[in-house]
């Protein structure tokens, strides 16, 4: 008998009703010489330290750092998860084959490698690789069946993520909570958490710390077109520009001096306000815009983010139930692009796209155009873009099918021709200071159409406004104009939103716009596409972060802690990211999986003897669940008393007493309590920044 093993019960059914097993079983489906079982996720997960040894069962500083000789796995505890295993466990005794219809991917190998480990597998098994679960996709699969074998370096690399996890969280958890912790809450600190919450914290310094400086703008109005006074560079800009080219080419540096105080830029305007502005040149230049990226699972979470604000952990739920419906393929991918594979069967997928026929017949009958911005094996391994699979998508939420949407147009749009642009830089002069005004053209909108403003799409809206149309100039023709001095101020950095965090940990920290530079960075990113969501999960659950509005802010307990650690290896995005790159590494064979673990074992060890040779006594304030509780019960008052206020006959109706909530603890910061002012509730804490505030009913 063939054992199949897939993640989920739906997926199992998939896979059961295309071999043609039919027989319902207790926690399988049996027929045709398979018997098809699955797991529910992870049902087995790394041992706690006291299963090692008793003496861990206890927190102390004298039993860090804790290093297993040799890790082990157990059964997570769930009446559940047990049952099922032991189902599964009987399978595997007596099966012939088995074959792993996991997810394709690093935590799907590992889920269905420690089952099987567990079980006490010994019989041959094969490995199910597959992108998406339509029929056609499955029956592929099953007849390209690869060896087990050739995972060993993708379960490597899980399984040294996860070890590591293991040696990093437990360690210094236990290390800062019972050095610095307070009120028997535990201090959580993370391999990839903890540097995330430091990029949220140190930009909040860096905004909290933002000194704004007062600037000035020289322009003019010739003709209804605002032309700016070009501003000489810096010594240091010059420099740079020079290093970029290899001082192959002398930086040309026109332009007046920054205008330093109003004085200066009002005596500039009275010496240009009665000479005429004269036209010196007029240059235009053709160009093409390519169609936006196909997805992966960051840039989706990113987009997502921006035009629905949603969380990063809401897309990747609706584009796992997107890909278990069939409708699109593997979300957790790090690639924009398509193996050569995949472009005989787009004419197909395109023609199953039947709410998009408006857009996808001007692309019937023709060959599809083949771009190296989209079909590129080098630059896909285990699996290619997020793209939608042709099965017609019927049933969706209104979430899901938004997100459909943007994978069915992005898809669509890489086929259509490139948007033809003309750019078009006038020069101008007023007593020798120059003036510049660019304005871009679209000359033939291609790609545009797929995202043409019936979508609503605000980004695109956006750049439409950004299309400077520029009356016909000709070089030496002069006129009256009117100038004008722009008071302007240095701007402080943006917080952080899901979407902007999710770019930072994709390239550790360094945010960048161009692709190019993005793929190269992503080697060094911080997390993987499928946990980065997880782990700013954990940040909220952790009460390290909350939201306001769609920025991310830290909590007065997240800027402590990462004040506190003083060990860069721990909330260092850049050294974390060299990790990630390792673990990379692993995957592709490059790199051993015993000398990472060495070297996170020396590192841990580095960091429990530095944190305890601190003799500071520095203590930090944690925020509990006291705080959550107290946050979501001041959301659901209102509701109640609502509720309470229309079952009370109107003659009845009583004021309610909103001082109910003076002393309760803070809902936003936890550190302090709620205190009435003269306009509006607050909190004690609100000299230290703590930003609670609830208007008087």
């Amino acid at each position: 008998m063939i054992v199949c093993i897939a993640e989920k019960p739906s997926v199992a059914r998939d896979i059961a009703e295309v071999l043609g097993a039919h027989t319902r079983k207790e926690g399988y489906i049996e027929g045709n010489g398979y018997q098809v079982t699955w797991t529910f996720g992870h049902l087995c997960t790394l041992k706690e330290p006291h299963e090692y040894t008793p003496n861990w069962k206890s927190w102390s500083l004298s039993s860090l750092p804790m290093i297993p000789p040799r890790f082990g796995i157990k059964l997570i505890e769930n009446p559940t998860y047990e049952r099922q295993f032991h189902v599964i466990e009987g399978l595997m005794q007596n099966a012939d084959e088995i074959i792993n219809c996991g997810d394709a991917g690093q935590e799907g190998e590992l889920i269905q490698r420690w089952v099987m480990q567990k079980a006490g597998a010994r019989c041959p098994v094969k490995r199910l690789w597959i992108s998406s679960l339509t029929e056609e996709a499955i029956r592929e699969g099953f007849s390209k069946l690869k060896d087990q074998t050739d995972f060993q370096s993708l379960y490597e690399a899980g399984l040294s993520r996860a070890m590591g996890d293991w040696l990093l969280g437990m360690n210094a958890t236990r290390l800062y909570t019972i050095k610095y912790g307070q009120n028997k809450q535990v201090l959580s600190i993370g391999r990839v958490q903890t540097p995330t919450l430091a990029l949220i914290v140190n930009r909040q310094l860096e905004i909290a710390n933002f000194q704004p400086k007062q600037y000035w703008e020289l322009k003019t109005n010739y003709r209804d077109t605002t032309f700016s006074a070009l501003i000489r560079k810096s010594d240091e800009e010059i420099a740079a520009e020079e290093e970029k080219n290899g001082g192959k080419k002398k930086i040309d540096n026109p332009g007046i001096d920054p205008i330093a105080n109003r004085e200066e830029g009002e005596a500039l305007v009275e010496r240009i306000k009665d000479l005429p502005f004269v036209v010196t040149s007029v240059g235009k230049k053709d160009g093409k815009e390519y169609a936006p990226r196909l997805f992966d699972l960051t840039s989706l979470q990113v987009e997502c983010n921006k035009k629905f604000a949603y969380s990063a952990d809401e897309t990747l739920k609706l584009i796992q139930s997107l890909y278990e419906k069939k409708v699109a393929t593997y979300p957790r991918v790090d690639t924009t692009f398509l193996s050569d594979d995949i472009y005989p069967k787009c004419p197909g997928i395109l023609k199953g796209l039947r709410d998009y026929e408006v857009l996808t017949a001007p692309l019937n009958g023709s060959t599809l155009p083949k771009s190296k911005k989209v079909f590129d094996n080098s630059k896909v391994t285990d699996h290619h873009a997020i793209i939608p699979t042709g099965v017609y998508a019927q049933n969706l939420t209104d979430m899901e099918r938004r997100v459909y949407d943007l994978i069915a147009r992005r898809f669509i749009a890489v086929f259509y021709p490139d948007c033809k642009i003309s750019t078009t830089t006038v020069m101008g002069e007023v007593d020798k200071i120059e003036f510049k005004v660019t304005g871009k053209q679209i000359i033939e909108p291609g790609w545009r159409v797929v995202f043409a403003k019936d979508v609503k799409d605000s980004a695109e809206e956006k750049e439409d406004e950004d299309e400077n149309v520029l009356p016909a100039f000709v070089k030496g023709e002069s006129g009256p104009h009117i100038p004008d001095l722009n008071e302007k101020w240095t701007q402080p950095p943006r917080p952080f939103t899901e979407a902007t965090l999710l770019r930072a940990m994709e390239t550790a920290g360094k945010l960048v716009d161009n692709d190019e530079l993005r793929d190269a960075l992503k080697e060094n990113g911080i997390g993987r596409p499928s946990t980065r969501a997880a782990i700013i999960e954990t940040l909220f659950k952790r009460n390290y972060i909350r939201k306001e509005r769609k920025n991310l802010i830290a909590t007065p307990t997240g800027v402590e802690l990462v004040q506190l650690i003083h060990e860069e290896l721990l909330k260092s995005a850049e050294l974390t990211g060299i990790w990630e790159k390792k673990l990379r590494e692993i995957e592709k064979k490059t790199y051993d999986a015993r000398q990472f673990l060495e070297e996170l074992k020396q590192m841990v060890s580095e960091v429990v003897m530095s944190v305890l040779s601190d003799n500071t006594n520095r203590r930090i304030t944690i925020q509990d669940a006291v705080a959550a509780k107290a946050e979501e019960k001041a959301k659901k008052e209102p509701k109640k008393r609502e509720r309470k206020a229309a079952s009370v006959p109107k003659e009845k109706k009583t004021v309610n007493n909103p001082d109910s909530l003076v002393g309760q603890p803070c809902p936003v910061c936890g550190k302090g309590t709620v205190i009435k002012g003269k306009t509006a509730y607050g909190c004690s804490e609100w000299r230290n920044g703590c930003t609670y505030r609830k208007n008087f009913e």
